[in-house]
């Protein structure tokens, strides 16, 4: 991507190298893979926060050295959620709505947050509760050697989609089906799921439509590894690598082809008129 010059958010609270010792629980040996399964969570995870262990920060200050690939990474972090910033202010105004971006937590390891504690091996997040994605970027990295999604367009989809859970928030759709999903069986709540997360990635696609249409961001192979990225963290492709077989009932994101779909339409379409995943039958999707 072209970012050059580009402003980085103020919205962002660095937290990279305060402590949080791991005082008891965590996650297994099979963490990689299941935060992998459930990166891009979105939401309230609270649930699966508390599952990664009973862990308390201390919230102390170390020294810490950080490499120029960990630098780099934190100002092209800043850089893009600038950008959902700048492009998802004009996208509401036309609609008559007013923005209120998020704030950005860059962690290191365990960070507390309004959904519970924060656990690196969760992945990346939105919290509904404090409007904060949570990012320790070293899931950028660790998705690039684990399965192979790489580039400057598939990093920021990742950050992308964690914003459009917060559009869903601030348009009324996250909690609308936090609320069904509380009162209904835990296929139907699945469901529910896979439709907020594909509605996510569709308004990360719209996102990377508008922003390059705003700046000329997108450089020539940017989309297919963004796409390719979308089809390697689908349910399906997820759980066949994690255990050698699939569990539909189980899906909480959506399969590969579901993915790769809804982000390809949202960057094709760069509208909100075209992402209604909640209308459309669910095996249609």
């Amino acid at each position: 991507m072209r970012l050059e010059g580009r402003r980085e958010s103020t919205n962002v609270e660095d937290r990279r190298g305060m402590s949080g010792g791991a005082i008891a629980g965590g996650i297994g040996g099979g963490a990689l893979i299941i935060a992998l399964i459930v990166m891009l969570l979105g939401g309230d995870p609270t649930a699966v926060l508390q599952q990664a262990g009973s862990v308390q920060t201390t919230g102390q200050n170390t020294e810490v050295t950080f490499s120029q690939e960990e630098q780099e990474l934190a100002s092209f972090s800043k850089k893009i959620l600038a950008g959902t910033e700048d492009i998802w202010t004009s996208i509401f105004a036309k609609y008559g709505y007013e923005y209120q971006p998020p704030k950005m937590v860059l962690y290191t390891g365990v960070t507390s947050s309004g959904c519970g504690t924060a656990n690196s091996q969760v992945g990346p997040f939105y919290c509904s509760a404090d409007q904060t994605v949570y990012l320790d970027l070293s899931f950028l990295s660790t998705m690039r050697e684990q399965i192979g999604a790489d580039g400057d367009l598939a990093y920021a989809y990742v950050i992308a989609h964690e914003i459009g859970h917060h559009v869903e928030y601030l348009l009324g759709t996250l909690n609308k089906a936090h609320q069904i999903m509380q009162r209904s069986s835990k296929t139907v709540a699945n469901q529910y799921s896979v439709r907020l997360e594909l509605l996510a990635d569709y308004y990360a696609g719209v996102w990377a439509n508008n922003d390059n249409a705003r700046f000329r961001s997108i450089e020539p192979g940017d989309i297919e590894r963004a796409l390719d990225c979308a089809s390697k963290i689908g349910d399906d492709y997820l759980q066949k690598k994690a255990q050698g077989y699939v569990v539909s009932d189980s899906f909480t994101h959506g399969t590969a082809k579901q993915r790769y779909n809804w982000l390809k339409r949202g960057l094709t379409y760069g509208d909100m008129e075209h992402g209604d995943t909640f209308s459309i039958d669910y095996d249609q999707l």
